[in-house]
């Protein structure tokens, strides 16, 4: 019998300071629609939505590269309004960027029998892409939903793909085909 897997959605800092705020990415905005769709369609399906949110404590040694951003309980470290996370998505604070890195993460998957990793968000070459790595190292299958990740520069947007899917074997699709049954089987290759 072939295995077909439980996916869930991740969504890395869609907050208010990555996408308007003190690290604005302008290229942000033309995710923001295909990841409202995506999160629409995985509710409906019952896949987990899971947001890995920076939340920053002062000294933190993102602060040395990146200056302060996304301060745990400041209004920067909101979701945007758009992709607020709604009643059953789960959000779990994140100092570094991988949104498994002590933040209780591959946990709540594994309770969930999830073992797939569909990843949304910001950025492509930073916090998806260490995402990724935790996720693989975890021996989570991946998928990028390609139309819902951005970073600071079509150049970081495409090496952070290219290397997620050379390193990691991850899978690139849109909205629209990880929306459509059987997605996991792109996955499996």
């Amino acid at each position: 019998m072939e295995h077909v897997a439980k996916p869930a959605v991740i969504v890395a800092d869609m907050l208010v300071d990555f996408v308007s705020g003190a690290l604005a990415n302008p290229a942000s905005q033309a995710t923001i629609a295909p990841t409202g769709r995506l999160l629409e369609g995985a509710r409906e399906r019952g896949w987990l939505v899971c947001y890995v949110n920076d939340a920053h404590l002062p000294g933190d040694s993102e602060e040395r590269i990146w200056g302060a951003h996304a301060m745990a309980g400041s209004a920067g470290a909101q979701v945007i309004p758009e992709l607020r996370p709604q009643p059953g998505d789960v959000e779990f604070r994140k100092r570094y960027y991988s949104g498994f890195h002590e933040t209780g993460l591959d946990m709540y998957l594994r309770q969930h029998g999830v073992d797939c990793v569909i990843l949304t968000g910001q950025h492509a070459h930073i916090c998806v892409q260490h995402t990724a790595g935790s996720a693989f190292i975890a021996g989570y299958r991946i998928v990028l939903a390609e139309d819902c990740i951005s970073a600071f520069t079509p150049d970081d947007q495409a090496a952070g793909i290219a290397y997620m899917e050379q390193m990691y074997g991850a899978v690139t699709l849109n909205v629209d085909r990880v929306l459509v049954d059987g997605f996991v089987a792109d996955a499996a290759r």
